[in-house]
C-alpha cells in the first residue's frame, strides 16, 4: 500500500468545466521521487478541452495544470541532480515505460505507455493531479531544472507550449538554415512563443491571422517581421508560394486549403492544434506542390531540458496575465473566447498558502512577478 499525504487544489468535478476547492492525497516521496510544492502553473488550452470532456477522454474529478514551476522539498535517496532548495518545472508528463524505441532516442513523449501530469493513472493505479494544486510529487527523471534568470511565472508556460513550439522547429529542418521564412498561423498561447523562438533560431517570421488587431503587437512587440490578414484576399494572392515553414497553432475548426498556398514547393506544414473536428485535408496542393504535412506534440524530457537553456539564453519568456487561483473560472471563460494575451499564469503559491507558509517561499517568488501581466 502507498503511504499518501495530504493536497490541495482546485478540480473540475464535471463536463460543466466550473473549478472549486478539492481535496486529495499525493503518494509520499519515493526514493526516486521529487516533491515540489509548487509555485506558479500556466493555463493551458488542453485544460479547457480536457475539463470540459471536449476530447470525450475526462475522467473526474480533474486537478488540471502541467506548466509548473516550484521549489523541490524533499528528493529520494536515488536523486543525485536535482537537490531540496532548486527551482524545478513539471511538464506534461511524469511518467513511460522507459524501455521502448521512443524512451531509448529521448522521446518520452511518444511512449505508447505515457503517464500525463493530469487525468491519468500511476502504475499502482492511483489517479493523477496537476499543478492546479499547492503539492506534486514526481519520478525525478521527469522533473526540469530551471535555469537561473528564467522567471518562475512567465517561464512557466514555456514547459507547455515552449516545447510545443520548440520541438516541431528542430526536427523538420527550421533551424537548419538561418533566413528561411516561417509563417505562424494563430497568435496566441502557442503562437507568440512561435514567433519569439523563430526569431532566436534566424528565421523570417510571419503571423498569420484572421484580422489585424494583433499586427502591431505582433510586429512592434513580439518581433514578427510581417503580419498577414487571411481574409484580405490581395495580400494573400501576393503571399502565394512564398513560405519555408508554417506552424499552425490554431486549435478551431479551419480551412488547410489557404495555407497550402502560401507554402513554396516542398514546403512544411506543421499541425499544433487539436480542433474537436477533423479538418479536410485536400490533395491536390500537396501532390502537385510536394509539400508535407505534418503534426507534432511536446518533445522529450531532453529536449524540454534544452529549451529551456535556450530560452534562457535569448531573454525568451511568455507574455502572461498572473491571476489568483479564485479567478480561474473566469479565465477559463475568457480563454474559450480568446480573449488572453497570451497565457494565464496562476499565483499557486499566494493563491492556496498560508500567510505563514507564504512567508516562507517569499524568496522564491521574487523572480520577475508582476500584478496583472508580464510582457
Amino acid at each position: 500500500m502507498v503511504d499518501r499525504s495530504n493536497a490541495f487544489g482546485w478540480a473540475a468535478n464535471d463536463e460543466s468545466g466550473v473549478l472549486s476547492p478539492f481535496h486529495f492525497s499525493r503518494r509520499e516521496n519515493g526514493e526516486n521521487d521529487v516533491t515540489v510544492k509548487i509555485l506558479f502553473c500556466g493555463v493551458c488550452h488542453s485544460d479547457l478541452h480536457t475539463i470540459k470532456n471536449h476530447w470525450g477522454i475526462s475522467r473526474y474529478p480533474i486537478v488540471p495544470g502541467h506548466e509548473i514551476v516550484g521549489i523541490a522539498t524533499k528528493v529520494g535517496k536515488n536523486v543525485t541532480k536535482i537537490k531540496e532548495g532548486d527551482r524545478v518545472g513539471v511538464g506534461v508528463i511524469i511518467g513511460s515505460c522507459e524501455s521502448c524505441e521512443s524512451c531509448n532516442q529521448d522521446l518520452e513523449n511518444y511512449c505508447p505507455e505515457v503517464v500525463f501530469t493530469y487525468n491519468s493513472r500511476s502504475s499502482d493505479g492511483t489517479r493523477n493531479q496537476g499543478g492546479y494544486s499547492d503539492v506534486i510529487v514526481v519520478d525525478h527523471r521527469f522533473v526540469l531544472s530551471i535555469p537561473d534568470g528564467l522567471p518562475s511565472d512567465a517561464g512557466a508556460p514555456l514547459l507547455c507550449a515552449g516545447i510545443t513550439v520548440y520541438s516541431p522547429m528542430k526536427y523538420y529542418g527550421m533551424t537548419e538554415e538561418s533566413g528561411k521564412h516561417l509563417g505562424v498561423n494563430g497568435l496566441g498561447g502557442l503562437g507568440h512563443i512561435a514567433v519569439k523562438i523563430g526569431k532566436a533560431f534566424g528565421l523570417r517570421v510571419t503571423v498569420i491571422s484572421r484580422s489585424s488587431e494583433k499586427e502591431r503587437e505582433a510586429i512592434d512587440r513580439l518581433g514578427a517581421d510581417s503580419f498577414l490578414v487571411t481574409t484580405d484576399s490581395q495580400k494573400m494572392k501576393d503571399a502565394t508560394g512564398t513560405m519555408d515553414f508554417i506552424i499552425d497553432t490554431v486549435s478551431a475548426e479551419h480551412a488547410l486549403l489557404p495555407l497550402f498556398g502560401l507554402l513554396k514547393v516542398s514546403g512544411k506544414l506543421v499541425a499544433l492544434g487539436l480542433p474537436e473536428k477533423s479538418l479536410e485535408l485536400p490533395m491536390f496542393p500537396l501532390v502537385l506542390g510536394r509539400k508535407m504535412v505534418g503534426g507534432s506534440q511536446i518533445g522529450g524530457m531532453k529536449e524540454t531540458q534544452e529549451m529551456l537553456e535556450f530560452c534562457a539564453k535569448h531573454n525568451i519568456v511568455a507574455d502572461i496575465e498572473l491571476i489568483k487561483m479564485s479567478d480561474i473560472n473566469s479565465a477559463m471563460d475568457r480563454l474559450a473566447k480568446s480573449d488572453v494575451r497570451y497565457r494565464f499564469v496562476i499565483d499557486v503559491a499566494n493563491s492556496l498558502v498560508t500567510d505563514s507558509s507564504a512567508e516562507n517561499l517569499k524568496e522564491h517568488v521574487d523572480h520577475g512577478v508582476s500584478i496583472t501581466s508580464r510582457f
